[in-house]
């Protein structure tokens, strides 16, 4: 009887609503409210939730492994002084960095953000690379030598990067929200390069040494200098020097040709 008065007050609203815009009521809803609940319903809910989490907690735990197996795939493709899996786990603060901040990154989002300050700062005091919890980082991203590496909080790395020791992904102004740079996929850091502000570094693009970048990179073009300028683009097979370039040209010329060499280098190995 009880659960007849309430599919009959429901249905009531619902003949209201058709005439006055009454908001729709779900018959959960009203049964919910009215205080009446169907155990058995309530228990079929919940296992099928505790599924849904199990299931999912196999796709994350699956995903951290097979993320953990390309970090040290990648290492061991991108310098050639990496031995045995086992040395590159037990020997490379970068790829350890890497682990312990997608462990960190994983408490901040989900509140837990003085635990996870706290475990970056051991991080830092450990491996000499210093990540916010709060920089998200893609897949495959090679910290190499790692000392002196910095990437602030709003920072985004995406897939397959490589950064050298000395790299700074900062900020420029002291403001709240997004300050810090984004790094598209296959994007190379020379050592010591600082990219500071909220710049987008394209695609494919490579950052000289020691490079201070303040704007925009557009893909595939390597940037050198303080302040950074282009010095090649690359589309597809095709590539060309820069107005910039042309306009700027001092007696830099063979720093140019090591650093197109190693561009050169790095697209074989890709």
């Amino acid at each position: 009887m009880r659960y007849q008065a309430c599919w009959i007050l429901l249905g009531a609203y619902r003949s209201v609503d058709k005439h006055k815009g009454f908001v729709h009521v779900r018959a959960a809803d009203a049964v919910s409210c009215s205080g009446f609940r169907d155990p058995a319903q309530d228990e079929v809910k919940n296992a099928e939730a505790r599924v849904l989490r199990s299931r999912a907690a196999d796709r994350n735990a699956g995903a951290q492994t097979m993320s953990l197996i390309d970090d040290i795939k990648c290492v061991r493709a991108r310098d050639p002084a990496a031995g045995s899996w086992a040395e590159v786990l037990l020997c490379y603060p970068g790829l350890h960095a890497i682990i312990a901040h997608r462990v960190n990154h994983w408490l901040w989002m989900r509140g837990f953000r003085l635990i996870a300050r706290i475990g970056s700062q051991v991080v830092r005091w450990l491996t000499g690379v210093e990540i916010h919890p709060g920089a998200v980082i893609g897949q495959r991203c090679f910290i190499d030598h790692g000392a002196g590496v910095v990437i602030g909080e709003t920072a985004q790395v995406g897939n397959d990067v490589t950064l050298y020791h000395g790299v700074t992904l900062g900020t420029a102004v002291v403001c709240h929200g997004k300050r810090h740079p984004s790094l598209g996929d296959r994007v190379f850091v020379g050592a010591g390069a600082k990219i500071l502000g909220a710049i987008t570094v394209h695609a494919d693009a490579i950052i000289g040494g020691n490079a201070v970048v303040l704007q925009d990179v557009p893909a595939g073009a390597t940037v050198v200098g303080m302040p950074a300028r282009v010095v090649r683009i690359r589309s597809g097979r095709t590539e060309y020097e820069s107005k910039d370039l042309n306009m700027h040209r001092d007696n830099s010329k063979e720093n140019h040709e090591v650093l197109s060499e190693l561009a050169d280098h790095r697209e074989s190995a890709l």
